[in-house]
């Protein structure tokens, strides 16, 4: 059996493109949809992005962007929105066929900071990049890590993980879809816009040459 599964990140408050990418992933008979977090920020239409993702039933985690977020709104202000942000996890994990799948935001095994940045401003592999966060991934034992935050776009085989970032729907105009078990992705663009595989290059990693270093426990 075939399962789909489409994913998106880094929504930033922009529905448009995201009302694009689940309209394909409908057409494309997917299964499951993913959000790699940053439903917040940039944008202006937090409340109809958030509305978009309930309806469609997409499994959400939550980003550095809805952290803060929460954290600026008024403790006397509630509404569907903010309860909605509440709820997110940090991780989401399951399993289709046989294959083991862990998302998080930026980097496992919760960071919501300490982004996979494995590209240069061409949208070049970087061989050092790679090199660290294979070892840095060595243990890690999951099939497939789905991240977002750096606003770059890959499919990446790291050791025996392949590691995907579908991009932001806002800024690099990308979705993504997984299809097991055959353990491929393809790549789409939104709004008829070309996809931007390396958008803004001056956003730092967060740390990563600390980060890589430090052991992980899983």
């Amino acid at each position: 059996m075939t399962v789909k599964i489409g994913l998106i990140s880094d929504v930033h408050a922009t529905p448009d493109p995201v009302q694009e990418a689940l309209t394909l992933f409908q057409n494309e008979g997917v299964d499951t949809i993913l959000c790699a977090g940053d439903l917040a920020g940039y944008g202006t239409e937090l409340e109809k992005t958030v509305e978009l993702l309930i309806n469609s039933k997409c499994r959400v985690i939550i980003g550095n962007h809805d952290r803060w977020c929460l954290s600026r709104l008024s403790e006397e202000v509630e509404g569907p929105t903010k309860q909605y942000l509440r709820t997110l996890p940090t991780v989401v994990e399951l399993t289709a066929e046989n294959k083991k799948i862990y998302m998080v935001h930026a980097s496992p095994p919760q960071s919501l900071m300490e982004g996979i940045k494995l590209l240069n401003e061409k949208a070049v592999i970087v061989q050092e990049q790679k090199n660290r966060w294979e070892d840095y991934l060595e243990s890690f034992p999951y099939d497939v890590l789905v991240v977002g935050h750096t606003h770059q776009v890959f499919a990446e085989r790291l050791g025996s993980v392949l590691v995907i970032n579908p991009g932001s729907t806002k800024f690099n105009h990308t979705c993504a879809i997984l299809t097991l078990p055959e353990m491929t992705v393809q790549i789409y663009p939104l709004l008829g816009k070309k996809p931007l595989m390396a958008w803004n290059w001056g956003i730092e990693a967060g740390g990563f040459f600390k980060h890589w270093r430090q052991p992980l426990y899983w």
